[in-house]
C-alpha cells in the first residue's frame, strides 16, 4: 500500500464519538442502505442526540434498529424516514417512529442530486484497498449519490464488508472521506432464503414454463424465488443471464449450476449486474473480490431503459393484492405502508420493452387474516388507501397457483375474466358479481354472471 495514501488514512482515523461531532442540529444525515447499516456511528450520534434538534435522518431498508430512535422516542430532536420498509421500518412505523419516502427506484440517485442535500454521510465499507479504495460492498444503490453531495462523509469500516466488484461508483477514494472509524466489525445482517410451500412451488411451476434459454433474470428474495432459482438449477435451461435489483443466495446456486453464463446479455456479458445483495454468508463469500458479480447504482440497474437492452427479461415481483382492473399493490394493506415501491415498477415496466421480455406478478390466490379467516388476494378493488404500485396500464403478466395471465392489450372485462380465473374458485363467483356491478364483466363461454 502506497505510503502516502496510508499516511492519509491515518490522519482521517478517529473514534465514533470523535467523528459524530461533525453533525449540527438541522443536518440531514444518510445512514446507508441494507445489511451496511452504520452501526458504531449510529451508536455514538444517539449519544449526543439530545445536544441536538432538527435532525432528519434517511436510510435504505434499515437492518438495524436505530439508536438514535431509542433514544428520541417522542422524536423531539430526530425524524427517521426509510427509502424502503424492512421489518423493523414496519414496527417503526406502526408506533409512528419512522416515515417511508416515496421513490421510482431508479430515479432516486438523480432526486438526490436535484433535491436533496444531505449534509452527513455515514457509510459501512469494506477495508481500504492498497490504491486507496473504500469499497460500498453489498449495497450500491444510491450511496453514490448521497456522497456526491454530502458535505461531510464519515465512513464505518467493517472487515466483514465483500469487496464487491463494479459495475461503477462501487467505492471511495480516501481523499474525499472526512473521518474513518473502525475497529467494531460486527458481524453482518443474514437473511436466508425463506423455504418454499407448497403453493410456491405451483406458481413457481406457472412461471419456469414462460423461462426460456437466454433469458434475463430479475429474481429478489422469498420461499417463491428461491424455489424458482433451485427449478431453473434443475432444469435443461442454458445461457440465462442475470440483471437485478437484488442478489440473492439463489443467484449463486444457479452460477454454480452452470445455468447462468450471461452469455446471451447485450450489456454486462457473463456478470451478474446488480445494485444490492442480500442473502446469507455464502453470498457474501462468493462475491467478495468475484468478477462474475457487477455492483452498480439503481440508476443504472433499474433504469427500464437499461432492463430492455437485455433479451427474454423475466422479471418475477410479489404483490399483497391485485384487484380486477389489474392495479397491483405490493407495498401497503390499506394505507399501512408495509415494504415499498422498491424496483418492481422499474422492471415490470423495463421487462415489456425488452425482446421477448416478461414482467411477472406473482401472489398466493389467498391469505389468511389475523382472526383466522381465509381471504382473496384477486379482489374487486383494492382496499381503502392502498398504493397502487403498478398500474393497470403497466401490469403485463399475473400469476397464482391457477395459472398465469397475460394482460396487455386486454380490455377491462378481459383483465377481470383473466383473473378471476386466477383467484381461489371459492371466491371467483362473488368476484364476478362484482365486477358485473363495476360494468367490468361481459357474460362468457366461462362464466355466467
Amino acid at each position: 500500500m502506497a505510503v502516502n495514501v496510508m499516511n492519509e488514512y491515518k490522519s482521517k482515523l478517529t473514534s465514533a464519538e470523535n467523528a459524530v461531532k461533525v453533525v449540527k442540529s438541522g443536518d440531514h444525515v444518510f445512514y446507508g442502505e441494507f445489511v451496511l447499516f452504520p452501526r458504531r456511528l449510529d451508536e455514538a450520534l444517539a449519544e449526543r442526540i439530545h445536544e441536538l434538534n432538527g435532525l432528519e435522518v434517511r436510510g435504505v431498508c434499515f437492518t438495524q434498529f436505530p439508536k438514535v430512535i431509542e433514544k428520541d422516542p417522542q422524536r423531539k430532536h430526530a425524524v427517521v424516514s426509510d427509502y424502503h420498509f424492512s421489518g423493523i421500518s414496519r414496527r417503526l412505523h406502526d408506533q409512528n417512529l419512522c416515515n417511508y419516502v416515496p421513490i421510482t427506484y431508479h430515479q432516486s440517485p438523480r432526486f438526490i442530486r436535484k433535491y436533496i442535500q444531505p449534509d452527513v454521510a455515514f457509510i459501512t465499507t469494506a477495508p481500504m484497498d492498497k490504491n486507496g479504495f473504500l469499497n460500498f460492498g453489498l449495497a450500491n444503490s444510491v450511496t453514490g449519490a448521497n456522497l456526491s453531495k454530502a458535505k461531510k462523509i464519515v465512513v464505518e469500516i467493517n472487515e466483514n464488508v465483500p469487496y464487491c466488484m463494479g459495475g461503477n461508483f462501487e467505492s471511495i477514494h480516501v481523499s474525499k472521506v472526512d473521518y474513518i472509524v473502525e475497529g467494531s466489525n460486527f458481524p453482518l445482517i443474514e437473511v436466508p432464503p425463506a423455504p418454499g410451500k407448497d403453493v410456491d412451488r405451483e406458481i413457481a411451476t406457472h412461471i419456469l414454463k414462460e423461462i426460456e434459454d437466454g433469458a434475463t433474470l430479475q429474481l429478489g428474495i422469498g420461499g417463491l424465488p428461491n424455489l424458482i432459482g433451485e427449478m431453473i438449477a434443475a432444469s435443461d435451461l442454458k445461457d440465462i443471464g442475470i440483471h437485478t435489483e437484488m442478489l440473492v443466495d439463489s443467484c449463486v446456486d444457479l452460477y454454480e449450476s452452470g445455468r447462468v453464463t450471461g452469455r446471451k446479455k447485450n450489456i454486462d456479458h457473463f456478470k451478474m449486474a446488480y445494485t444490492f445483495a442480500m442473502g446469507t454468508k455464502k453470498l457474501y463469500d462468493f462475491l467478495h473480490l468475484n468478477p462474475a458479480g457487477a455492483s452498480y447504482p439503481v440508476n443504472y440497474v433499474n433504469d427500464p431503459r437499461i432492463v430492455a437492452l437485455n433479451p427474454k427479461v423475466v422479471a418475477i415481483n410479489n404483490a399483497v393484492e391485485v384487484d380486477l382492473f389489474s392495479q397491483v399493490c405490493s407495498e401497503s394493506s390499506g394505507y399501512r405502508q408495509i415494504s415499498g415501491t422498491g424496483g418492481q415498477f422499474d422492471f415490470i415496466f423495463g421487462a415489456f420493452n425488452s425482446k421477448g421480455g416478461k414482467g411477472i406478478i406473482a401472489l398466493t390466490s389467498t391469505y389468511t387474516d389475523k382472526d383466522g379467516t381465509l381471504k382473496s388476494r384477486i379482489v374487486p378493488t383494492l382496499k381503502p388507501g392502498a398504493i397502487v404500485t403498478v398500474p393497470r396500464s403497466i401490469t403485463h403478466y399475473v400469476a397464482t397457483e391457477y395459472g398465469i395471465a397475460m394482460l396487455k392489450g386486454k380490455s377491462t372485462w378481459q383483465r377481470a375474466e383473466e383473473l378471476i380465473n386466477l383467484a381461489h374458485p371459492d371466491f371467483r363467483d362473488e368476484l364476478i358479481k362484482e365486477a358485473d356491478k363495476m360494468k367490468i364483466w361481459v357474460n362468457s363461454n366461462k362464466h355466467d354472471a
